[in-house]
């Protein structure tokens, strides 16, 4: 009887230390986490009407892990010349594979009445430059980490957007 319960409490023990061990591993592999790299990719000019118009703004974002993430949301602020064109955030989740990338779409409406000083250069020089930023947050296993972006170009009145970072 003495024999199986110290063989009982010898597997007890084992199979604790088995536990700790692996979980140590774990939280070793995800120690080295690595926030995604979040870049400005392009602007669209969607549309134009008589009192405004609309773009999609694309931001890439990389993951350099060797897991995906969620992303949970991610915020925006477009200015053009020295106006805010739009703003706002999108809480749609997407996901990006480990060591992978992709493209997320922001749609931005906004009124000419907005933009007027914007759309005067326009005009006069031919181009308007423009600045994108915000942040995206994504749920990892050690929790939710947010990383900012930035993107800086140019509109040309008939040669769209042009991005310089």
């Amino acid at each position: 009887m003495r024999n199986t319960i110290n063989r009982k409490m010898m597997l007890a023990a084992m199979l604790v230390a088995v536990t700790g061990v692996s979980a140590c591993a774990s939280l070793g592999a995800i120690g080295g986490f690595a926030e995604p790299i979040v870049t400005f990719k392009d602007l669209k000019v969607r549309g134009l009407g008589l009192t405004g118009g609309s773009l999609d703004a694309y931001i890439n974002v990389y993951n350099p892990n060797g897991f995906k993430l969620d992303a949970t949301r991610l915020t925006y602020n477009v200015k053009v010349g020295d106006n805010e064109l739009g703003t706002g955030a999108l809480d749609s989740r997407f996901t990006v594979q480990d060591k992978d990338s992709t493209t997320v779409r922001i749609p931005i409406d906004f009124t000419y009445s907005g933009i007027g000083a914007a759309a005067r250069q326009m005009m006069q020089s031919g181009a308007v430059p423009y600045t994108i930023t915000g942040d995206v947050t994504v749920a990892t296993p050690l929790g939710n980490f947010t990383r900012p972006y930035t993107g800086t170009g140019r509109f040309t009145a008939f040669g769209g957007a042009e991005s310089t970072r």
